[in-house]
């Protein structure tokens, strides 16, 4: 008699066949389903010197629930109740939507059933609540979603209560502007969650429900609260547009400012300071000064300069002072008159006048010789220029912008530098920050970095793994931008077609990080993972000299991953970023099948 063919879930579907299926639901899953919030825990990472907490590529806060819960009393004061709902329903919006770009960056494999089910875990992990999954349906094809989960130990309602007593309707609104943007965004349309019951009300825990937005009718106040109707107004700088207008309804677009490849890209602190300075300055004729280390991306912000300058269509003429010989400085900056030089037969013009009406970038100042630095002070101060062996002066109608990689005030104190030409240089001074001052920087740069040179030498990289995006975060990138980007370029070659870049297809000898950062254990405490010996260094790239060695890191890789994962090679390729299709072909390739 033949055998009935086994039955198996949608989800398990989905990853047999590596096609992402159209329907699914959460009683599909097996018990412990991947992400885990295990799996998730080793995403959460401390940088306990640097003042720093990740979750995945994202920097994390640790804040008193009584400090949230201050903060959401001062503003129903102030606003009044709706007003506050409406805003605290969309911070949690927001957080939901970032926890799901980070569930689509870290566990980029997973089918939709397991990236909605991770939802929950990743809340709970951020101690907001604990989530219970009651169940959760959806259809793609039809556009419908329906799920119920049940919260416990709120601590938006403890608050509540601890401010105002028992509630007479639901408090919960950042907990529940959560699963609408994570849903939502993974959902790729609408879908509104509503607290039915709340334990600021009485109820032993919450209850929420979540439905496509069409479903709850005309009377859905969360619509407005979520940002699906309403569109806050947003001061454009630097050539931004708004959401809208890029196509991301929901606001969560990467803070890039277009989609060419020599814009400045960047959302820390210190990088939207120096953003903030050349705003500043770029309508002006001022001189501008750009201080930081090589590979910042000086000559980046010096275009960007000009480009919003009044001078944007003239001219931007960019000279690495480093690179002229002492003895033709003054030639090649200020030009040449007819005769001045024996087989001269036509004056030639110097940098200078090729700027006319423009910009001229006058990189690594610092080493320009101190005969020139004379002439080129002349120049700034009298808007005037003489080219060699010419008696007459030419207008020198061109905006100044220099850069150093040094301090130029210690330069004038050893004597290789002119006092009064550092100060007529010094005039509006911007410091651009180094890489590892602006690691939230890391993955918008990444990503950038990843299209570009995937269209450049037509690979299809989809990612970096987790553990490769662990490694650039505790990185301190000496060589700063530059050396990012050359270690993504290294990594779309480096990688196998179609799969994720990890540790050893970025590193060389020369550039493993030696900063750890610190992990989240099981039992919830802080420690700190030791770097590995003999065969897992070379696994994380150490002492990468030849092809063999790189064959040796890459089996070492694998036996590591397996060690780690006790065996299970499922659990291995998670591990890895990998699907257990590939893990398994390339443990045959290693001679590893056995080594269980």
């Amino acid at each position: 008699m033949d055998r009935l063919p086994k039955l198996i879930s949608l989800a398990d579907a989905s990853r047999k066949t590596g096609k992402m299926v159209s329907r699914g639901a959460f009683d599909e899953l097996d018990t412990g389903a991947s992400p885990t919030l295990s799996e998730l825990a080793q995403a959460l990472h401390f940088s306990l010197g640097d003042g720093r907490i990740w979750l995945n590529d994202q920097r994390m806060l640790l804040m008193q629930a009584q400090v949230l819960g201050r903060l959401r009393q001062e503003v129903i004061e102030a606003f009044g109740v709706e007003a506050a709902k409406g805003m605290f329903m969309r911070v949690g919006y927001m957080q939901g939507v970032r926890d799901a770009e980070l569930i689509q960056k870290r566990f980029p494999n997973e089918d939709l059933t397991h990236a909605l089910a991770a939802g929950p875990r990743v809340h709970t992990l951020e101690g907001f609540v604990k989530v219970t999954t009651r169940h959760f349906r959806f259809d793609v094809m039809k556009g419908t979603y329906f799920g119920e989960f049940l919260w416990e130990d709120s601590s938006e309602a403890a608050e509540h209560i601890a401010h105002h007593g028992l509630a007479t309707e639901p408090v919960c609104w950042m907990q529940t502007g959560y699963p609408t943007g994570y849903t939502s965004k993974l959902f790729k349309r609408p879908v509104i969650f509503r607290e039915i019951e709340c334990s600021a009300m009485g109820a032993q825990r919450c209850l929420v429900v979540g439905q496509n937005a069409e479903e709850w009718g005309n009377d859905a106040p969360e619509r407005a609260y979520f940002g699906l109707e309403w569109k806050p107004r947003r001061r454009e700088t630097m050539g931004d547009a708004t959401p809208e207008q890029n196509g991301d309804k929901d606001g969560s677009r990467e803070p890039t400012e277009s989609k060419t490849t020599d814009e400045i890209i960047g959302a820390s602190a210190s990088f939207l300071r120096a953003r903030a300075m050349v705003e500043k300055v770029a309508d002006t004729d001022a001189t501008v000064l750009l201080i930081g280390e090589s590979g910042v991306g000086k000559e980046l912000f010096s275009q960007k300069l000009h480009r919003l300058s009044p001078r944007s269509k003239g001219p931007f003429v960019a000279i690495n002072c480093a690179a002229i010989p002492d003895n033709l400085v003054e030639s090649e900056l200020f030009g040449v008159e007819k005769g001045a030089f024996t087989g001269a037969v036509a004056s030639r013009a110097g940098y200078f006048e090729r700027a006319a009406s423009g910009t001229i970038f006058l990189d690594e100042i610092a080493s320009l010789a101190y005969a020139a630095q004379g002439k080129l002070l002349r120049a700034i101060q009298e808007r005037q220029i003489e080219r060699v062996g010419g008696s007459r002066t030419v207008p020198a109608n061109v905006r100044v912008i220099a850069a150093s990689n040094v301090e130029l005030a210690d330069e004038v104190r050893a004597g290789r530098f002119r006092q009064d030409l550092y100060f007529r240089l010094c005039v509006f001074p911007i410091a651009i920050p180094p890489l590892r001052e602006r690691r939230d920087d890391i993955s918008f740069l990444v990503s950038h970095f990843l299209r570009q040179f995937n269209i450049r030498h037509r690979r299809d990289c989809s990612g970096l793994t987790h553990r490769a995006m662990d490694a650039l975060l505790a990185y301190d990138f000496p060589g700063n931008i530059r050396e990012l980007q050359n270690m993504i370029e290294r990594g779309v070659i480096f990688a196998d077609a179609g799969a994720q870049i990890d540790i050893q297809h970025l590193f060389s000898g020369r550039e493993m990080s030696r900063v750890y950062p610190q992990q989240l254990s099981e039992d919830g405490r802080i420690w700190l993972p030791a770097p590995r010996k003999h065969a897992a260094n070379t696994a994380l790239g150490v002492g990468i000299t030849s092809t063999d060695d790189l064959v040796k890191a890459e089996e070492a890789l694998y036996r590591a991953a397996l060690a780690d994962a006790g065996g299970n090679i499922s659990s291995a390729a998670r591990r890895l970023g990998l699907t257990r299709a590939k893990l398994d072909y390339r443990l045959k390739k290693h001679g590893l099948a056995g080594a269980r």
